[in-house]
């Protein structure tokens, strides 16, 4: 069932010239934002190496950026729905582009984790304006589901581009490399969105409520903190204070804009079960995803011994299924329904994951890569599905803000995932055997490990890699059968929260 609030559909608004033009530079964002935090992982065992960050500081280095982005996405696309979407994202790629180069020269583990946090903050502008512009250009139901494919689809092949680029690049230059692809393709969305990209904004937007701002920024990273906190090393005071200060921010701002006569976010649009219902499946997927996302590169390159550019390759399945999936999703959802393609995506995402519990040393890349193709297309149906739920259960004008609170749902999943499932892979690798006198930075990163084991005797080091591997194996194995019990139960619950739900179809 749809929103009440939709604006008729008009043939002007179907054959709006240049539509097609418009959405090429929308997803350059998309693109740039992808490409980004799929080369991080790839870099990580060279930055632990270089950097030599703790165990914590590399899951800060990590998640940091997902914090400070998912703190902040409402209250930038509340922004971009006030002062102009077109100016908000071309003024967050060009700071996009420039805090890239930060990322690439940092030089200690501090550094590179507030190159990360500034970074979440460009980032917070671009994919809220990428969806929102792309509701207000395309007001037909089926151009639009065929828009937000494209969009979803150029993601995936971003994190296909991301790794065979990076790996290429880490082969051949030094890892902060990695960072500065996302320059000439900022250039390029920056220059060409000036001339075709129209300009959208809500036409009574009222202020922008700074309290509301500070509230949730507060609210989201509060939470977050906290439940990082407790799964890295259990309940602490000061953990749990951050936790209850998040959360009574985050009452705080839900109130606030219950009382504002224009919100900063309608939190009324949870009332909708579909839209609130697709929130809730895209936090969930990501937060069981993230385990296998961030600490697969570092199975591949330092279990597997692949080198960079071949570790990228190898996560190649997944982009594609999720590119080839994300263009028929639409199609696919009106044909049999919208619950039955999330929930059987879904459904597939965690039988593939329960299959990776399986993984060693020596799993053959043929069952490596069946598994991630089946991940990225059932990934590719429900994000793509999802999305487009999501922006036809608002008016136009809420573009920004309801796009921003799917783009929060995916952050903060990502933020929760990395947090608890990465802290699962990093306590079972701590408690591994080593041999008499390994120095403590083997115990806190695999990358660690190596470096240490090629300081030792060969005997030595290679009996420290044996355990080290095994435990780092574990780790992984275990987070993902976590992560494959939160996909299976998600895919129930949409079955249930999505019941009734349709596609807009042309009128």
């Amino acid at each position: 069932m749809t929103s009440t609030l939709q604006p008729a559909v008009t043939p002007q608004a179907e054959r709006r010239p240049g539509r097609w033009l418009a959405l090429s530079v929308l997803v350059l964002a998309v693109l740039l934002v992808a490409v980004d935090a799929t080369v991080l992982g790839l870099a990580t065992p060279y930055i632990s190496e270089d950097l030599k960050p703790s165990g914590t500081q590399l899951l800060w280095i990590g998640d940091v950026y997902s914090f400070v982005i998912a703190g902040l996405l409402v209250s930038m696309g509340s922004l971009g729905d006030r002062i102009g979407r077109k100016r908000i994202l071309l003024g967050g790629a060009t700071a996009f582009g420039a805090i890239s180069v930060l990322n690439a020269y940092a030089s200690t583990p501090e550094t590179m984790i507030l190159a990360r946090a500034l970074l979440g903050v460009a980032g917070a502008t671009l994919m809220p304006a990428t969806l929102a512009l792309i509701r207000n250009l395309f007001h037909d139901p089926r151009e639009r589901s065929l828009a937000v494919g494209v969009w979803g689809a150029t993601a995936s092949a971003g994190t296909a581009v991301g790794p065979i680029v990076g790996g290429f690049l880490l082969e051949h230059f030094w890892w902060g490399s990695v960072f500065l692809i996302n320059l000439p393709v900022m250039a390029v969305l920056v220059l060409v969105g000036i001339r075709t990209l129209p300009e959208s904004r809500n036409p009574n937007p009222g202020p922008w409520d700074l309290i509301s701002v500070v509230l949730s920024l507060v609210g989201v990273v509060g939470m977050v903190y906290a439940v990082k906190e407790a799964a890295s090393h259990g309940f602490s005071w000061p953990a749990t204070a951050v936790g209850v200060l998040g959360a009574a921010a985050l009452c705080g701002f839900v109130r606030r804009q219950l009382t504002l006569p224009v919100p900063l976010l309608d939190v009324r649009l949870f009332g909708s079960r579909g839209f609130s219902g697709a929130v809730l499946a895209d936090l969930l997927t990501v937060l069981g995803l993230s385990g296998l996302v961030f600490f697969l590169s570092q199975y591949l390159q330092l279990v597997q011994g692949r080198p960079p550019f071949e570790a990228g390759l190898a996560e190649l399945p997944a982009a594609v299924g999720a590119v080839v999936a994300g263009l028929a999703a639409g199609a696919a959802a009106r044909r049999f329904s919208v619950r039955a393609v999330v929930s059987g995506g879904l459904a597939a995402v965690g039988l593939a994951l329960a299959a990776l519990t399986l993984l060693d040393r020596s799993t053959g890349y043929p069952f490596i890569g069946t598994a991630l193709l089946v991940v990225g297309v059932g990934a590719g149906l429900s994000f793509t599905v999802t999305a487009d739920v999501i922006l036809s259960n608002v008016p136009k004008e809420q573009a920004g803000a309801a796009s921003a609170v799917s783009e929060t749902a995916y952050e903060l999943g990502a933020a929760l995932g990395i947090a608890l499932l990465g802290s699962i892979v990093t306590g079972v690798y701590r408690g591994f055997t080593a041999p008499t006198g390994t120095p403590a930075a083997a115990h806190e990163s695999l990358g660690g490990a190596v470096e240490t084991a090629s300081d030792m005797p060969s005997a030595t080091g290679r009996a420290l890699l044996s355990s080290a591997r095994d435990a780092f194996i574990e780790g992984l194995t275990l987070a993902t059968g976590v992560g494959a019990a939160v996909l299976l139960a998600t895919a129930v619950a949409a079955w249930f929260l999505l019941r009734g739900q349709k596609l807009e179809s042309a009128s």
